[in-house]
């Protein structure tokens, strides 16, 4: 499809009334609209990138698609747990919680690899941190609760080694995104922090002053790369067509663009196999795997 042509439908699938588009798409709410949550992403033009993912969606599924961000893992679970929400972007640690009220849709190819590491990562001055053991009494950043590389490993870790992580550090905060850890580990308003190792990677390439004051001082093992889900509710033919836009992306040249500004190589099948070791860690610190 030319450039010209696949603008004008994503315009048309992104600002179509439901009527307009009843014809088109099967119901998947009372607004005839699939809405997908998302927490905040590295990019600097968030609002943009997901305007221009709505439109690629809404074209090739055939139904309209709009984002909806919200600050935490927390906040969008309780969307779905609503139904104000068909689909979102989680992570590996709310989906082991909370798999029997959803239905796994895909999981994202990082490198060839449905994959990721959690970094800890301090400032670039630091030339000595080498584990997470190292920072006894000192200030840390997490980024969400509900994170598996941002808070669950940093934890387990401590827990494995005997340690209580709520007395190891002096203080620690949430940042509410793998962005801002990195922020505030290079602004000195943490002395270390836990990060998504798929954004630190990408931030090298999108915002490599800010990671430049940082450095990874330790890489966790491989973990289930979070994956995209839907509320165990939604219509199986939505899920269906929304799942086949996802898996086609990096056969088709929009797609590609799309997933370059992302860093992804494509979106490939979930497997709930790949979240096994992140349901040990939830077990290990003592939540309920549901």
């Amino acid at each position: 499809m030319k450039r010209r042509q696949f603008i004008h439908a994503g315009l048309q699938a992104c600002w179509l009334g439901p009527a307009s588009m009843a014809r088109a798409q099967p119901n998947v709410g009372a607004s005839s609209v699939l809405r997908f949550g998302t927490t905040p992403v590295f990019l600097d033009d968030q609002t943009g990138f997901l305007a221009r993912w709505a439109g690629y969606l809404s074209t090739v599924a055939g139904m309209r698609v709009e984002f909806v961000s919200r600050r935490s893992y927390r906040d969008i679970m309780g969307l779905l747990r609503s139904q104000e929400l068909e689909a979102a972007w989680i992570c590996g640690y709310p989906w082991v919680m909370n798999k029997a009220q959803l239905r796994g849709l895909s999981v994202p190819l990082y490198r060839g690899e449905p994959l990721y590491q959690s970094y800890l990562i301090v400032p670039a001055t630091d030339a000595d941190t080498a584990s997470v053991l190292d920072l006894r009494g000192k200030v840390f950043a997490y980024s969400d609760p509900d994170s598996n590389s941002g808070y669950l490993v940093p934890r387990t870790t401590l827990m494995k080694a005997g340690v209580d992580p709520d007395r190891h550090f002096a203080r620690s905060f949430y940042t509410w995104g793998h962005r801002n850890v990195v922020s505030a580990v290079a602004a000195g308003l943490a002395q270390a922090g836990a990060v998504d190792g798929y954004v630190w990677d990408t931030l090298q390439r999108v915002a490599p002053a800010l990671v430049a004051k940082t450095r990874v001082a330790w890489r966790s093992e491989f973990y289930g790369f979070p994956p995209l889900a839907v509320r165990a509710s939604l219509d199986p033919e939505i899920e269906r067509r929304l799942q086949g836009a996802l898996l086609g992306m990096a056969d088709d040249p929009n797609g590609k663009g799309l997933l370059s500004e992302l860093n992804l190589s494509g979106f490939g099948r979930f497997e709930p196999a790949l979240f096994e070791s992140i349901a040990a860690l939830a077990a290990l610190s003592g939540a309920r795997v549901g």
